[in-house]
């Protein structure tokens, strides 16, 4: 019996982990749905149970890993609010898609850990990932060429790296949102939903 009640302790180290983990293969996911790279320049991977794509170029690997670090850093002191991945137009620059992770820590279960089980969690985030996997029945086509980039939302008085930029929210004109799953490792909560550009009427 201690064997698997250690096991479903949620320690604020632990929960950090699975968030960040998440993160990652949930921009994967974004990014190879919604053809913001060549399909080829993924591989497949087991994850959640479930078959998973993630990015084979070595400069997106970096990058993201750069930035998931940081994020790693902010859910152990609770410093980050939100995660977006804003998916733009390439000519235009106008922004098509935001999709936003906010990010709930509850300080006092991290200071003793949260009693849940991996596979409970596991279980609520391949349902998020499901949902961005669907998305594509119901998104609107995006131009030929896309971009993206990470905004990451932190409390006022944050030490950000300096290699890092402030940016504009890049908020979506006229657009409706989509509230996708949550999930919870009762140490940090992510809500999800995403925000595409519709024509104006």
């Amino acid at each position: 019996m201690s064997a698997t009640a250690t096991q479903n302790t949620i320690t604020l180290k632990g929960s950090t982990k699975i968030v960040t983990e998440f993160f990652d293969y949930a921009i994967n996911s974004i990014l190879y749905q919604r053809g913001i790279y060549p399909a080829d320049e993924f591989e497949q991977v087991k994850k959640y149970n479930m078959s998973l794509m993630v990015t084979k170029d070595g400069g997106l690997r970096s990058y993201l890993n750069n930035v998931l670090g940081q994020i790693s850093a902010w859910l152990m002191t609770g410093d980050v609010q939100k995660l977006v991945v804003v998916v733009a137009d390439q000519v235009t620059k106008e922004t098509k898609e935001r999709w936003n992770f906010d990010i709930q820590m509850d300080k006092e279960v991290a200071k003793g850990g949260a009693e849940k089980s991996v596979k409970e969690i596991q279980g609520e985030i391949a349902t998020i990932i499901r949902q961005i996997t669907m998305s594509v029945s119901y998104l609107p086509l995006l131009p030929d060429a896309c971009t993206f980039d990470l905004l990451v939302y932190t409390n006022k008085d944050t030490l950000v790296p300096t290699k890092w930029e402030e940016s504009e929210p890049k908020y979506i004109t006229n657009s409706e949102q989509v509230r996708l799953h949550s999930f919870s490792t009762r140490v940090h909560k992510v809500d999800a939903m995403v925000a595409y550009a519709v024509e104006a009427n």
